[in-house]
């Protein structure tokens, strides 16, 4: 089973990462398909996810998941509070029992430089490595990626209302510290996994 990662966060919080190797066919003995998804990818991707729900927390209520007008999946009586994403061929879920959380992964692509004007200000710009920059970009945008999720509310402008400090790294992890609305200031890990995917994750306790 390609759990490739996890971490108890603290007591009532967990992160896991999920290698996606199986067919549909394996999670759909185990977990329900919730939506109608036609392209076989995503759908696959999406099996993984809530299968990896289950997998942290057994008792997780799939069926009860609904979709909010912003996409975050959530449940209305907050028994849990999770947030889910993948990227190729990796699903990645981050649950809480008591907090608000945020969690993605990308995989890092030569296209994000064409962009960074969209997300990044002036000053975020110069924590950009001169010798990485699609790969310093790409980590910036999924810090920015990882915040919203976690707010989980629609009209969040990444620069306007995300603004990044500094980043501690630590060889394939780190921190980038950040602050959301110019006042509530946010830790996001990341790990750097196979070279090529960045997984990060916020939570706040």
């Amino acid at each position: 089973m390609p759990l490739v990662y996890q971490q108890n966060i603290n007591a009532i919080t967990k992160m896991g990462v999920w290698h996606i190797t199986e067919t549909e066919d394996f999670f759909l003995s185990q977990v329900p398909l919730q939506k109608e998804i036609t392209h076989w990818r995503k759908r696959l991707q999406h099996l993984a996810g809530r299968y990896l729900l289950k997998e942290l927390y057994p008792d997780f209520p799939l069926a009860l998941i609904k979709i909010a007008d912003t996409r975050k999946p959530f449940l209305e009586d907050e028994a849990y509070h999770f947030s889910i994403s993948h990227c190729g061929d990796y699903a990645a879920v981050i649950v809480s029992k008591e907090y608000r959380v945020g969690v993605d992964v990308e995989l890092v692509n030569d296209k994000i430089e064409k962009i960074i004007y969209k997300f990044l200000s002036r000053q975020e710009k110069t924590l950009l490595h001169p010798n990485a920059i699609n790969t310093t970009a790409t980590l910036l945008w999924s810090v920015k990626e990882s915040v919203y999720k976690w707010k989980g509310a629609g009209g969040v402008d990444f620069i306007k209302h995300i603004n990044i400090q500094s980043i501690e790294e630590k060889q394939d992890e780190g921190v980038v510290h950040c602050l959301f609305n110019k006042e509530i200031p946010l830790q996001v890990h990341y790990l750097h996994f196979n070279n090529n995917f960045f997984f990060f994750f916020l939570t706040l306790h």
